[in-house]
């Protein structure tokens, strides 16, 4: 076993794999069906911001799931021992906007595996680096972050209680029914059972309720960015701070520092970002 803060699995870093998608009609019109009216505007053939969170999802089949639902073997990421996945979080640079027909090649590279000591045992953080290419050449390049963690409850942050009152501008309200979630988990074909199975994801994971998907926050803040400036940002990093629960509004907000962040009705901050415009 390697100490805390070491890189472990050295062998799986550089490793790299490719996977096609197309942004096909049925997904643009299922992607706004899940998210109209919080989506930025666009113009004619362009698809939603976020839609790329949707593109070659990992598919595998029925005998090949862990007890969560997601896949307990996969042969693009490494076999870290814990068996929590969470999204942690990531950075986008936009390079060329999706078009509804492209054809989406996505080139993927484990970046770095860093073994962490947190508050709830041991964290194991995987960066994965993905180029999304059209033939028109690159149109997003993102760093994913995803963190393991071992099993039991999840910790339980202080609510940020000023979080709401750091706004500036129009906010979002957006309601997270569990419907919601499962139209989401079928358009990126995510078997993860936080976000449909409410025993499990109370009883199992230690959740108060279904979890809100880490990238349907991260669309939401995307969009709103945009919605804001009038266009789409040239980067845009976001952090997961505390799992959003389902049946409850999410307000989305923005202040003059920059940033923007979803907040849960006690005023959690469940995730923050920030936008940057060429």
């Amino acid at each position: 076993m390697t100490g805390a803060g070491e890189r472990p699995f050295a062998d799986w870093i550089g490793r790299t794999c490719e996977s096609e998608d197309v942004v096909a009609e049925r997904l643009d019109a299922s992607f706004r069906a899940v998210f109209a009216p919080h989506l930025a505007a666009q113009p004619d053939g362009v698809a939603p911001l976020g839609i790329h969170w949707c593109l070659a999802p990992a598919i595998a089949p029925m005998d090949a799931l862990g007890p969560d639902g997601h896949p307990s073997l996969s042969r693009d990421l490494p076999p870290v021992p814990q068996p929590r996945r969470m999204w942690a979080g990531g950075t986008l640079e936009l390079h060329d906007p999706l078009r509804v027909g492209d054809r989406v090649r996505r080139v993927t590279t484990i970046a770095d595996i860093t073994r962490k000591q947190g508050r709830t045992g041991e964290l194991w953080f995987v960066a994965v680096d993905h180029d999304y290419l059209t033939d028109r050449g690159l149109a997003v390049r993102e760093r994913h972050d995803i963190v393991y963690r071992e099993a039991g409850p999840p910790a339980r942050p202080r609510p940020e209680t000023d979080a709401a009152a750091d706004t500036n501008g129009e906010t979002w309200s957006v309601d997270t029914p569990s419907t919601l979630l499962f139209r989401y988990s079928a358009i990126t074909f995510n078997g993860h059972r936080i976000h449909y199975d409410l025993p499990y994801a109370r009883d199992v994971e230690g959740y108060d309720g279904l979890v809100v998907h880490g990238p349907i926050q991260a669309t939401l803040l995307l969009n709103y960015a945009a919605h804001r400036a009038g266009r789409a940002p040239a980067r845009f990093a976001y952090r997961g701070i505390s799992a959003a629960i389902a049946e409850r509004t999410l307000t989305v907000a923005g202040s003059d520092d920059g940033t923007c962040r979803t907040i849960g009705m006690d005023g959690t901050l469940h995730m923050q970002a920030t936008a940057t415009f060429a």
